[in-house]
């Protein structure tokens, strides 16, 4: 009851129709309940006695209860299917506003295909139980119980008859619904383990056709596919005694009531008009509790759905903005005062270990570290994407969980290692950055992202539509359209997170000497694998196992850092293929800037 009542209270503006729908029902059961009555006058005053008025008067009181309640329940239907639709719809925008405020490590908790199943087969569960409860739900145990006292008005001594009846099948009923329950909820587990291997599938289908694994992928389905089909094969079996179960009741009270009920009209107890009212309500009992069932059935589906959502609903997000939160980050300063932090909290496994440094507003600071190391984690606790366990982050001089989260996350832009595009034109990507951005200011962040190169050369320019994911555009062309798109955001604080290893080392290094001339008062933090990349940094960052081994400019790391050392010379050693380009015929070395005298007074 606590699941429904919390389902229900997503109605809103559809209250109304979830009102107005059973009091229609109401009104058609009476209607539906009178005509075996009538019937009954029609054929002991008219039919039986040979009255021809009778028979009009009875037939024509029945007709008007039959187009009444053809009229009232058609209106049932209607508001029926509004209020249910509605129910699902604000579920629906309910959920999707809810996942919005997770953090990250709140949707670790919930696969995206669970997240898909919920918002799509639970909702359409919850949805048509509920408009099965508004109609049958109402229907059925009004009509069992209208239908039960006419039949003991008519004859108590028959009316046994479907108490017997009713009893039986209602313990069959009872044990179906007990054994299927359970099926149905793990239904739904199979349910999300299917959808992820249709959006694994179709999200990676470029490496399944490159790697010939389409036959393994089949595999794959198939057994998430065997499983939900066993599953509902399993489920559907037991549901099957439902209607033997019903036949059985259905047939015998006829049988019964026919054997006995002659036996009453030959001792004049009751009339041949009487006798076919109580057939009549007989198949008005067994269809209410037949309809009672399907109910049962929907109801064990829609428990296992409806909990679900409301798992998704109660989630509580782990990051949210404190009261009186500060509304404005003055500079770019970063500090990690000894910061740890586990993505399984209390699980002794730090990802990151102690980190003590500082970095200044404005500054270029590289980070390298192998895999695993924490260069991810460590740029995720700036924008409070995750939370520290111990210690503290500040930026501007506050820390972070200080400020309202939007106005935070607005002042740091991330460029994340998997870069997003969504479906529209390059323009309608490059203003996620800034929504009102002018066409001119798209183009400079362009320019300085170097993406304005290979826009110019697609015949739209910037109103070329970029399909589902970017899929339509390269990997390096991805990545500055994503960097642009952060430069729009004038951040105080700018995060590549090996958001350049697509693209070459000139381009790369005509994208840094284009932040450090338009955007100088920006803090940025360059994740990379290549020391190329830490060309224009001022000072880099060397991670190993969650724990800073080197903190320094290059010269010094060169010296003091092995880590630093080793990969400097792995990637800069004559003959080595691990990162140069040719530009024009002529060799191009990402280092020699390093000798640039005008290079080495920016970095002072």
């Amino acid at each position: 009851m606590d699941i429904i009542r919390k389902l229900l209270g997503h109605l809103g503006k559809y209250r109304s129709a979830a009102i107005i729908a059973p009091l229609c029902t109401l009104g058609a059961v009476g209607m539906e309940v009178l005509i075996p009555y009538v019937m009954a006058l029609l054929i002991d005053r008219g039919i039986s006695a040979g009255d021809m008025g009778q028979v009009w008067l009875w037939g024509s009181i029945m007709m008007v209860c039959a187009v009444a309640a053809l009229i009232i329940d058609s209106a049932s239907a209607v508001f029926g299917s509004r209020a249910s639709t509605g129910l699902a719809s604000n579920l629906r925008d309910a959920l999707f506003e809810k996942v919005q405020t997770y953090s990250f490590s709140n949707i670790d908790k919930f696969s995206t295909a669970g997240l898909v199943t919920r918002m799509t087969t639970d909702v359409q569960n919850v949805q048509n139980a509920f408009q099965m409860a508004l109609i049958i739900a109402t229907r059925a145990p009004i009509s069992l119980v209208a239908s039960l006292v006419m039949c003991v008005v008519i004859s108590p001594s028959l009316s046994t008859i479907f108490f017997v009846a009713m009893v039986a099948l209602s313990g069959a009923l009872v044990f179906i619904m007990l054994k299927t329950m359970p099926l149905f909820g793990r239904v739904f587990e199979r349910y999300d383990d299917l959808n992820a291997s249709v959006q694994e599938n179709v999200t990676a289908i470029r490496v399944v056709k490159a790697f010939v694994r389409e036959d393994h992928e089949d595999e794959k389905f198939a057994h998430a596919a065997g499983e939900l089909h066993d599953l509902f094969v399993r489920a559907e079996s037991i549901l099957a005694f439902n209607n033997p179960a019903m036949g059985c009741a259905i047939y015998g009270c006829i049988i019964a009531i026919s054997w006995f009920g002659t036996h009453s009209i030959l001792a004049g107890d009751i009339t041949t008009g009487q006798l076919t009212s109580l057939l009549g309500y007989v198949f008005n009992v067994l269809m209410s509790l037949m309809m009672l069932t399907m109910i049962f059935v929907m109801l064990s589906m829609s428990a296992a759905s409806g909990k679900r959502i409301i798992e998704v609903l109660e989630e509580q997000p782990d990051i949210t903005s404190p009261q009186n939160a500060l509304t404005k980050v003055s500079d770019g300063d970063i500090d990690f005062d000894n910061v740890s932090f586990a993505y399984r909290s209390g699980s002794g496994e730090d990802t990151l270990q102690d980190i003590q440094l500082h970095i200044n507003s404005g500054e270029t600071v590289g980070i390298l570290g192998g895999t695993g190391s924490g260069k991810s984690t460590f740029v995720s606790l700036i924008s409070r994407l995750y939370d520290v366990d111990q210690g503290s982050v500040r930026v501007g001089g506050h820390d972070v969980r200080e400020y309202d989260t939007e106005v935070l996350r607005d002042a740091v832009a991330v460029v994340l290692q998997q870069n997003t595009l969504f479906s529209g034109t390059i323009l309608d990507n490059l203003r996620w950055g800034k929504e009102d951005a002018t066409l001119e200011e798209c183009q400079a962040a362009c320019r300085a992202a170097c993406a304005d190169e290979f826009i110019d050369r697609f015949p739209d320019g910037y109103d070329t539509m970029i399909e589902q994911g970017g899929t339509n555009v390269s990997g390096g062309q991805r990545q500055r359209l994503c960097i642009a798109r952060a430069l729009l955001k004038h951040p105080k604080v700018l995060i590549l997170d090996d958001s350049t290893s697509a693209v070459d080392t000139a381009t790369d290094a005509s994208i840094q000497r284009a932040f450090a001339e338009q955007i100088p008062d920006t803090t940025k933090i360059i994740i990379s694998q290549r020391v190329s990349s830490f060309a224009r940094c001022n000072r880099i960052l060397v991670l190993d196992a969650g724990r800073v081994v080197a903190f320094g400019r290059e010269k010094q790391l060169l010296k003091t850092c092995d880590i630093y050392r080793d990969v400097y010379e792995a990637q800069n050693k004559a003959g080595s293929a691990a990162d140069f380009d040719q530009l024009e015929g002529v060799a191009y070395d990402p280092m020699s800037q390093r000798n640039d005298p005008a290079f080495a007074d920016e970095l002072g």
